[in-house]
């Protein structure tokens, strides 16, 4: 396993937009295609239950009720009802939505974000590089970035728990461990188990969340700024929920882009193709490793649903 403290799993998706196929991947059908809005929900020994991200809200419309920020849902047309909230899958569960510690955020794109005011008591853990990205924002820039401020709540700062760039640290392990770490992710195969075994050190400057092993966040920048994976472990599989690295499970197993045109929405389309690369390359050197876009409907219909262990 990749972390040392195991948690539980379950991924979900709060309503769903609609694109072109061709912009989200290289080669693709111009008829819509719908992306589920993913979140994920984590049961943490000590801290209980987590949300990375949490896709939409009834909130999403009316802070699109009219222009300019209508533009966002015209141009990324949502399918939503209010039972497919994350709170209402929640409570579905027997979880109240008073009882979620904490909340996780990738970025700041309101399909991430705009459910956060449904959780009364969290803290959201952020990369403050990607808040301070959008926060100064005039109404069109903000649009553009997909920011829509009113989607936070007024006592945002004071439950904001964010950590920095700085924070980001390559895993501190013995010399020893390390040499043998770097054997394994070179070579990929132990041949004495016929397991696939690979170290968290391949996934370069990581910040441990908790401090106790369990939640790891990576920067994947270039579709937002300051964009967050989150490495975890249950006790049977690795994950790497990775926000919007990718959309779709088939472009990163084909090597597939998206359209240049999808470029517009990206805060740097140099930096998405490093981390897309990186991705790719995890994914090459650790094939056990399950890899969760938010957007995937390929990985809810095998993985979501359901609390992995």
């Amino acid at each position: 396993m990749l972390t040392s403290t195991p948690v539980s799993l379950w991924l979900g998706a709060a309503g769903y937009c609609t694109h072109p196929e061709v912009l989200t991947i290289r080669g693709g059908t111009l008829r819509p295609v719908a992306f589920p809005a993913g979140f994920a929900c984590i049961r943490h020994p000590k801290h209980g239950i987590i949300l990375f991200d949490t896709g939409y809200s009834s909130r999403f419309f009316t802070e699109t009720a009219t222009l300019p920020q209508a533009a966002y849902r015209y141009i990324t047309p949502v399918v939503y009802e209010e039972q497919d909230s994350a709170a209402d899958q929640l409570g579905r569960m027997e979880i109240d939505a008073a009882d979620v510690q904490y909340v996780i955020l990738s970025h700041f794109h309101g399909d991430h974000i705009a459910a956060v005011q449904d959780f009364p008591n969290s803290r959201f853990i952020y990369l403050a590089e990607s808040y301070e990205a959008v926060r100064k924002l005039g109404t069109l820039r903000a649009v553009k970035a997909g920011f829509l401020s009113g989607l936070l709540p007024e006592d945002w700062i004071e439950r904001s728990l964010p950590f920095y760039r700085k924070d980001l640290i390559h895993p501190s392990t013995s010399g020893q461990l390390r040499a043998v770490e770097r054997k394994l992710s070179v070579s990929s195969k132990s041949s004495a188990s016929g397991e696939w075994s690979v170290s968290r050190e391949a996934y370069g400057p990581q910040h441990d969340l908790f401090g106790d092993g369990s939640l790891f966040a990576i920067e994947l920048s270039g579709h937002a700024e300051g964009m967050i994976g989150l490495l975890l472990s249950t006790s049977s599989h690795d994950y790497l929920l990775c926000a919007d690295t990718v959309w779709s499970s088939r472009a990163l197993r084909e090597n597939r882009r998206p359209h240049p045109l999808a470029g517009i929405i990206m805060s740097d389309r140099r930096e998405y193709v490093r981390s897309m690369d990186r991705l790719r390359e995890w994914s090459s050197t650790n094939p056990e490793l399950r890899i969760v876009p938010s957007h995937c409907r390929e990985v809810l219909a095998e993985w979501g649903g359901r609390w992995l262990t």
